[in-house]
């Protein structure tokens, strides 16, 4: 008897435990995915390209600070090794 008793408080309880444990973790990836930066690719290499574009007449302090730039973006996840490569390129060929 004293079994019965036990598991019908017991089952519940930690069932609602459970819910409770995993409606907050569904709602800590929910707010992760939310507030996450956002990470377009395209337009980190468009603006870069566009500013390679426009440095042309620019001293070579810019082309550092450019390829600086290209190098976070590298570091931070932006641009992957092929495309920082591209866009390196770009920079130095212009």
């Amino acid at each position: 008897m004293e079994k019965i008793i036990f598991f019908g408080l017991a089952v519940p309880i930690l069932g609602f435990v459970f819910y409770l444990g995993g409606s907050a973790i569904m709602k800590g990836f929910k707010a992760k995915v939310e507030f996450a930066p956002k990470k377009n690719q395209d337009e980190e290499i468009d603006q870069s390209q566009s500013e390679s574009e426009t440095s042309n007449t620019n001293t070579n302090n810019n082309l550092s600070s450019e390829l600086a730039n290209l190098n976070n973006l590298l570091k931070d996840g932006v641009l992957t090794q092929e495309e920082f490569d591209k866009a390196k390129k770009k920079i130095l060929d212009n």
